[in-house]
């Protein structure tokens, strides 16, 4: 009966994809063709004539941009995001492209709509709006029904799983985990216990035996997820040499090349100018009701870290009270009573982070890349977690890959793994994905979340005492935790 479940499961699976490309495309299809209607009544004949080829061109294109932002911000992930994130990723992607596609046309009806015509953008944007909202409920309501969270195995070593297991419980629609086995209890038991499943999770187990259970679950089409190792990040990123009939991984380990050290510069530079010029406005208001709160500075500096270990002074607006931004350094702490109303406001936003636009400008920093931690921070972090420095390959950044994907008070570990993924996947386009992102999550309240009351950094300790603990220990574990912190 569990074969039989297990092959229908796989079948499935087999045609997720293209059942996700296809009602994608209907999404994209719909959102065009009200701009090929809105286009074609009231705009193609505003400053130029088009024949059949032109006005194709220009529907076209439309389909592309929608399709490639919309790809980026993660707007076709229905069963991966929740349907809110899904939801919201979709609205900011049509924001983005109606932007992009008003400020195209004004440049080539040399801008006699404007003004004139921006009432149909507005248009546009709400029945694109309707019509997202609609296929997001629909293909997830399909997706749900057809594809119910898989049942999960966690198989763990010396290290507590209550952290990984309550953050994949949050997501109760997606898995089910329904059994902890620790991987002390040899290889016979687990992998006959893996049968009765059809998803595992691989911790912190040794290699040998990791290697032997992935093998085991290749066999069997039992789908598998690790949570990595250093040296597996390193090893995704490695590329194939092919010059003998034996198979060699080549790792870099150089950081970012040269070519792409120059573009990501003039990009550093031309972007920072220009969101300094029109952000200006922004930054005088809030330096103006920070000054009229408390009458102390507007700009908070401090040291931190960038590439090759360099120090340099961060500049952020202050969102403290001036006593206790002078004290040692501390990350903020959740409902942390040092954050200032007015602070409390643009930390929300992210807005506190717009002087950095400087530090961009003159090289310190780039927009995209890890967060710069403070000395202090690192030589605390570097004690617990030696490869802690890895992340000092490349310039420190205003947004990065661990700052969309992970939180303020993500552990010391998972932001290095998150960092030395940027590192070693790096492109130009993975830095425009992570731009994009940054847009989604600006108004992500966990994203801003701070440490725990008792913490002074973002360790936290995860030895277990006793390795043979039950699904039921770490659900036990996590209400404690949620009553003590109401």
């Amino acid at each position: 009966m569990k074969e039989r479940e297990s092959r229908k499961r796989l079948d499935r699976d087999r045609y997720k994809r293209l059942i996700i490309l296809f009602t994608s495309i209907i999404n994209i299809a719909a959102q065009t063709g009200v701009f090929a209607f809105i286009w074609l009544t009231h705009f193609k004949d505003d400053g130029a004539n088009y024949f059949v080829r032109g006005n194709t061109a220009i529907i076209f294109l439309y389909a592309v941009i929608s399709y490639l932002v919309c790809h980026l911000m993660g707007g076709f992930k229905v069963g991966y995001f929740r349907v809110v994130e899904v939801l919201f990723s979709n609205i900011a992607s049509i924001v983005c492209v109606n932007f992009i596609t008003y400020v195209q046309l004004c440049l080539i009806c040399r801008w006699q709509i404007l003004t004139s015509r921006i009432s149909y953008f507005v248009f546009l944007t709400f029945v694109d709006f309707i019509i997202v909202s609609v296929w997001v409920v629909l293909t997830r309501a399909f997706y749900v029904k057809f594809y119910p969270p898989r049942r999960m195995l966690v198989v763990h070593g010396k290290y507590d799983p209550s952290d990984v297991v309550r953050k994949i419980n949050a997501r109760d629609d997606k898995y089910n985990i329904q059994q902890l086995i620790s991987y002390e209890e040899g290889i016979d038991v687990i992998e006959e216990k893996i049968l009765d499943y059809n998803c595992i999770i691989l911790m912190d187990i040794p290699s040998e035996i990791r290697n032997k259970l992935l093998k085991f679950a290749f066999e069997k089409n039992i789908r598998c997820y690790c949570v990595p190792k250093i040296s597996d990040i390193m090893i995704t990123s490695a590329s194939n040499v092919e010059l003998f009939d034996t198979s060699l991984l080549l790792m870099r380990n150089q950081g970012i090349a040269a070519d792409e050290q120059f573009i990501k510069r003039a990009v550093d530079i031309v972007g920072s100018v220009l969101a300094l010029i029109i952000l200006s406005p922004i930054m005088l208001i809030i330096a103006i009701c920070i000054k009229l709160y408390d009458g102390g500075p507007v700009i908070f500096t401090q040291e931190r870290l960038t590439i090759g270990g360099k120090v340099f002074k961060i500049r952020k607006f202050r969102s403290m009270r001036v006593q206790n931004e002078q004290k040692d350094y501390c990350l903020t702490r959740k409902d942390d009573d040092r954050v200032t109303p007015v602070g409390k406001v643009i930390r929300a936003l992210h807005l506190d982070e717009l002087p950095q636009l400087t530090n961009i400008l003159v090289g310190d920093m780039s927009f995209v890349g890890p967060r710069p931690e403070c000395p202090k921070l690192a030589k605390e972090y570097s004690e617990v977690v030696p490869e802690f420095n890895f992340r000092l390959k490349v310039k420190a950044g205003l947004t990065g890959y661990a700052q969309v994907f992970g939180k303020y008070n993500t552990t010391p570990l998972d932001k290095l793994k998150l960092d030395l993924t940027y590192i070693e996947k790096y492109n130009l386009l993975l830095d425009i994905k992570i731009l994009l992102l940054t847009i989604k999550i600006l108004f992500q309240k966990e994203n801003t979340e701070g440490i725990d009351a008792w913490q002074t950094t973002a360790i936290k300790n995860n030895a277990l005492d006793d390795k043979k603990i039950s699904i039921n220990d770490v659900i036990d574990k996590e209400k404690r935790e949620s009553s003590d912190s109401e």
